[in-house]
């Protein structure tokens, strides 16, 4: 009775040894990120202008879009297949 006992009291114990990560940002880049990060959620930086987009940017970023699909997509993938970068 007394083994049984002892390793569930044992096995209870074990969480109350682990360590938890202190509260707040651990860095002062941390810090910095989760200010914005907290702004952003709570719309407090938001413009009080409307900023809507032009025809010409929308159709822009529509034909942008579009691109990705143009590529076709291959049957295999070959991870030593090296390429060449090519710069305009």
């Amino acid at each position: 009775m007394k083994l049984p006992m002892l390793c569930c009291t044992a096995l209870l114990t074990i969480p109350l040894a682990a360590q938890a990560i202190d509260a707040g940002p651990a860095s002062p880049q941390q810090q910095e990120t989760e200010g914005w990060l907290l702004l952003q959620s709570r719309n407090l930086a938001a413009s009080p202008q409307p900023q809507s987009a032009t025809p010409t940017e929308r159709e822009l970023a529509l034909q942008r879009w579009l691109k990705k699909y143009h590529y076709e997509i291959p049957d295999l993938y070959d991870p030593d297949a090296g390429g060449k970068v090519e710069t305009k």
